[in-house]
């Protein structure tokens, strides 16, 4: 008798960005991947966010009040928790002088707002090796 196949997870996604409309584009353009999302407005509350779940993939702005994306990611790489997990960084024009640190301290990538659903669905899929939307959500 040979044991059932352990049921695959649906991937964590934490979308870090004090935008509501980015968090917002995040949901629609993400859904479809059939991925578990959840949010926070700054460093600080995704900190509390990883502590509930252990996200497989973060979406993080730069600039942001409390904690920005530099300062968390800075922290998640010093953490041998946190350290592992994908970042992908949500970018402005603003962000240039920035980019190298960015690279150094391991990103998955980056994506220059304004972000495209598709663009932003495209750099998830590719991240997490997951295949297209329409095979994900079945």
């Amino acid at each position: 008798m040979t044991s059932p196949a352990p049921v695959a997870r649906r991937p964590r996604i934490l979308t870090v960005d004090d935008a509501k409309a980015v968090r917002l584009l995040a949901q629609r353009a993400l859904a479809p991947l059939g991925c578990e999302l959840s949010e926070a407005t700054n460093g600080y509350n995704a900190l509390f966010a990883m502590e509930r779940a252990l996200p497989d993939l973060i979406l993080l702005d730069v600039s942001m009040p409390t904690m920005g994306g530099l300062q968390l990611l800075t922290m998640m790489r010093s953490n041998p928790t946190l350290q592992a997990i994908p970042v992908v960084m949500l970018t402005s024009p603003a962000d240039h002088g920035v980019m190298a640190q960015l690279h150094q301290l391991g990103i998955q990538g980056h994506l220059m707002k304004p972000i495209s659903e598709a663009a932003l669905a495209e750099k998830v899929q590719a991240v997490l090796g997951l295949g297209p939307a329409s095979a994900a959500s079945r």
